[in-house]
């Protein structure tokens, strides 16, 4: 597990980064702070993901080291960071495949252990595992690798309010404050900065929720006509699902927004006792019991009707 990750670092010299698409902080932080730490081994390394850096995590350090697959050359050794599966590397799987040596070093419950090598272990973050190899290779954090592992952490924790919240997560953000990172910077760029077309996205995200169920399930869809209608762009839609989660009387929250490649993505929470990727397993997704998503296809009305058909089965057959 964690050594069989710290050999094969140590081991490859030519080594390429792999961040899931549609990229959160878990994933970029991941990435950015292990790209990082192979420059301060020595190694050759590239940052790859099939959609740019969201504008809101641009502000982290190696954020413009992230290349598209078309532009990355190939490596003697790939590592997935943060993908629960392979699909979840897109247009860079054929990198993946390539690679003569493969580790997968995710925190996801449905990760099937694809990779040659897997570091596969429940956490907060994927960030925590990244923090957990870092002081195994004996790399000293530095201001910008821990600012990224910051980021990692506390975007999917949700600044460390969520049940995946342990006290090991604490006690590597106590790690990290402890190099003197920029704390109000970090938190201010990743929590109190919403450029005003994304705030325009997600009040209609929010106005077109349904509730179903005496209000346990919450379902909201976004077109690429909502979109555009704001001035924004698919990168905008974070946040919606959270908020229609929040509801008081919602158990099972879903946002199913159209992608430009002509497919549904569908993201799902669940507030207490309703475990989520059970629904996105079936449609070939996956991810934590109350954090999950799939993708399915159009038209984006027929998708929301199959959601919803599985978000009662869940709630009768779990929640009664």
């Amino acid at each position: 597990m964690l050594q069989d990750a710290v050999r094969f670092l140590r081991t490859y010299d030519d080594i390429l980064l792999i961040a899931h698409v549609s990229p959160d902080g878990d994933t970029l932080g991941s990435n950015f702070a292990l790209y990082g730490a192979l420059l301060e081994l020595g190694k050759h390394a590239q940052v790859v993901c099939e959609d740019p850096v969201p504008a809101i995590y641009r502000f982290l350090p190696f954020s413009d080291q992230l290349i598209p697959p078309e532009q990355a050359r190939p490596a003697e050794a790939v590592v997935c960071v943060d993908c629960a599966d392979i699909g979840r590397t897109g247009r860079c799987e054929p990198l993946f495949r390539a690679a003569k040596a493969t580790l997968n070093i995710d925190h996801h419950g449905t990760n099937d252990h694809y990779a040659a090598s897997n570091y596969v272990q429940k956490a907060g973050a994927t960030g925590e595992l990244i923090y957990n190899v870092i002081t195994c290779l004996k790399i000293s954090l530095n201001k910008n690798i821990a600012s990224c592992l910051y980021a990692a952490i506390t975007t999917d924790t949700g600044n460390f309010s969520y049940s995946n919240t342990t006290p090991d997560t604490m006690r590597i953000a106590a790690d990290i404050l402890d190099t003197g990172i920029d704390l109000p910077l970090l938190n201010r760029s990743l929590f109190r900065t919403v450029p005003f077309h994304k705030l325009k996205l997600q009040a209609l995200g929010i106005n077109k929720a349904q509730l179903y169920e005496y209000g346990r399930i919450g379902i909201s869809t976004i077109t690429l006509a909502d979109i555009e209608a704001c001035g924004a762009t698919n990168e905008d839609t974070e946040g919606i699902i959270d908020s229609i989660r929040d509801i008081d009387s919602v158990e099972v929250a879903a946002l199913l927004r159209e992608s430009e490649d002509g497919q549904i993505r569908v993201s799902l929470r669940g507030k207490t006792c309703a475990d989520v990727s059970k629904i996105a397993v079936q449609f070939g997704g996956g991810g934590h019991r109350l954090a999950a998503g799939c993708t399915m296809q159009p038209p984006i009305e027929d998708a929301a009707e199959q959601i919803l058909t599985l978000a009662k089965e869940l709630l009768h057959g779990i929640c009664e």
